[in-house]
């Protein structure tokens, strides 16, 4: 799958990791290929992985605070999916983020989740084949795997 394709499916979200969204998306990937349901999982993996930085991954929950009025970090959970909504939200924000990282601190807001996205993969490929997939990617999009993102947590 091209990345052209990739982020015209990426568009039917409308910005947003719905799950009624992912689901449908899901639903329509699940028409094609199985080696397009598969190429789109490789995507994703992959724009989740790039975005997997320590910029990015250190910055605060915007709208929360500990007691002590401290910042709030992100969880790796948390960290993931932001990165998610940041791939939902399309192309342009995704490449944008990379040159300006005040455009991805509204993603780490505790309102946006973009957990639904990470389904659609292996929804699609249940949908296609009536079987679970047990999937492996090149890329890794859990937090902290990219090694050139987080330089000193290198071994």
């Amino acid at each position: 799958m091209t990345w052209a394709d990739f982020w015209a499916l990426i568009a039917t979200l409308n910005g947003e990791a719905t799950q009624a969204g992912c689901q449908r998306l899901a639903e329509e990937l699940s028409h094609r290929s199985v080696p397009d349901i598969i190429g789109f999982a490789e995507r994703h993996a992959e724009a989740l992985y790039r975005l997997d930085q320590e910029k990015f991954g250190t910055l605060p929950v915007v709208d929360l605070t500990l007691r002590d009025g401290s910042p709030f970090p992100q969880s790796s959970d948390a960290f993931l999916y932001v990165r998610c909504a940041v791939v939902a939200a399309g192309q342009s924000v995704w490449e944008s983020v990379f040159s300006d990282i005040d455009k991805f601190v509204p993603y780490t807001s505790s309102e946006r989740d973009g957990e639904w996205l990470l389904s659609v993969p292996d929804r699609a490929y249940e949908l296609a084949t009536g079987e679970e997939w047990d999937r492996t990617t090149r890329y890794s999009f859990e937090s902290y795997s990219n090694r050139d993102g987080w330089p000193h947590l290198r071994d």
